[in-house]
């Protein structure tokens, strides 16, 4: 059951965008706590059930995937996850490894003993595993992997939770001016670069980064940018396509939140980040609604409530209940207002608060048919946490905000 839509915003049809063969990658962005890598795990899971053969990519570095799709842990390689014989396609998994992307491309465009060279170099290390916008550039790499692969008809990214979930965009852009910054040119420079760092022939500026940094580390960054000059040059060309591909139809990019003032914020952000950039954005998911089973107003359901405090307690209890939900469904309504006002043309699906964790395929079936309601004969058994949800369990999805 899905909270109602403002009239304002045109309904998000997620089923048509599984259904669509030429519907390639999806892309969930959002902030933290919001349910967008249950999100993503519920999309994968429709996807390869209805008959696609799917790989889901995590950038985030919490283990959160791993367990809703029952898998003991994941990797920088896809592993498959077992559906059950209903399953008319296939599922993978894996989270992104930075590091292990880094070396890898390193191992694919150099020869083995360059590839040693580079692995020993203390800047390598230090550039592979930690250093700013590494996880991004790798992101872009390992998104390009998967799609030249064409192993999968459906690639679905689920992106880290914060405003930096779409700085992978920024990756060509950001690779071209490090490799064509001043610095960068005069480490690299053949015959001048550390030498003439080291014997004083430099500017004042280059000569206080030596005092700095030492000149070890000056040497071991131009060996290792020397050593990997072409290797980064082909990192631009494939960064590129896949910036190019991310833009073209077959992308969809889903914006996930939850009905809170900062969720729907950062919301807006990556609806405006998305625009700017030309993005295809598909719309807005909308997790952990609290829609009324009744019309019945909230003043009259307390002022009900107080009649029968004595005569049933029990009548009374589930009028206040009902009370309680009807002022938080009104003002998730009231901060929806706000965001469709802003953004009038973005379509929306909502999904309710369910009553257990989102912690295994079963529960993501339930997250699935809100999101994309599958055709009678394609519907897979939900299992006990479907049970629980058809038979009326009651309660507030508090818990899985951490997935």
């Amino acid at each position: 059951m899905s909270a109602p839509i403002p009239i304002t915003a045109a309904p998000l049809d997620i089923s048509a965008i599984l259904a669509d063969r030429a519907a390639r990658v999806i892309v969930c962005c959002g902030s933290g706590g919001v349910g967008k890598t249950t999100t993503a795990a519920a999309i994968a899971l429709r996807a390869a059930e209805q008959g696609r053969k799917v790989v889901v990519l995590t950038i985030d570095p919490a283990r959160r995937l791993a367990q809703s799709l029952g898998v003991a842990d994941l990797d920088n390689t896809p592993q498959r996850v077992e559906l059950g014989p209903e399953a008319k396609g296939e599922l993978f998994a894996m989270m992104l490894n930075m590091r292990r992307t880094f070396d890898d491309m390193v191992l694919e465009h150099t020869s083995g003993d360059k590839a040693e060279q580079i692995f020993a170099n203390p800047f390598y290390q230090t550039v592979a595993s930690s250093f700013g916008g590494t996880q991004e550039y790798m992101a872009m790499e390992k998104l390009g992997q998967l799609a030249a692969r064409r192993e999968w008809d459906l690639i679905v990214v689920d992106t880290p939770p914060s405003r930096n979930a779409l700085d992978f965009l920024d990756a060509p852009k950001r690779l071209g001016n490090f490799l064509n910054g001043k610095m960068i040119r005069v480490i690299m420079a053949p015959g001048r670069g550390v030498t003439r760092i080291l014997t004083g022939a430099m500017s004042l500026a280059v000569r206080g980064v030596s005092t700095i940094v030492g000149g070890q580390m000056l040497k071991d960054a131009s060996n290792f940018l020397q050593s990997v000059e072409s290797l980064f040059g082909g990192f631009q060309d494939r960064a590129d396509r896949t910036y190019a591909m991310l833009s073209k139809p077959g992308t969809h990019f889903l914006v996930v939140a939850a009905p809170e003032p900062d969720a729907l914020r950062e919301a807006s952000f990556f609806v405006d980040r998305l625009a700017s950039e030309r993005m295809p954005l598909a719309g807005l998911v909308l997790n952990r609604t609290h829609p009324t089973l009744s019309a019945l107003p909230a003043e009259n359901a307390l002022t009900a409530a107080d009649q029968l405090a004595e005569t049933n307690p029990l009548a009374a209890a589930v009028l206040r209940i009902h009370a309680h939900r009807a002022s938080t469904d009104r003002r998730e309504q009231h901060l929806l207002h706000r965001f469709t006002g802003a953004h009038p043309r973005v379509p929306m699906v909502a999904v309710t608060a369910l009553p257990f964790e989102v912690s295994d395929l079963a529960a993501l079936r339930v997250v699935g048919d809100q999101l994309a309601p599958a055709a009678e004969g394609d519907r897979i058994t939900t299992g006990a946490a479907g049970d629980q949800f058809a038979h009326g369990a009651t309660g507030d999805q508090s818990a899985p905000k951490r997935n």
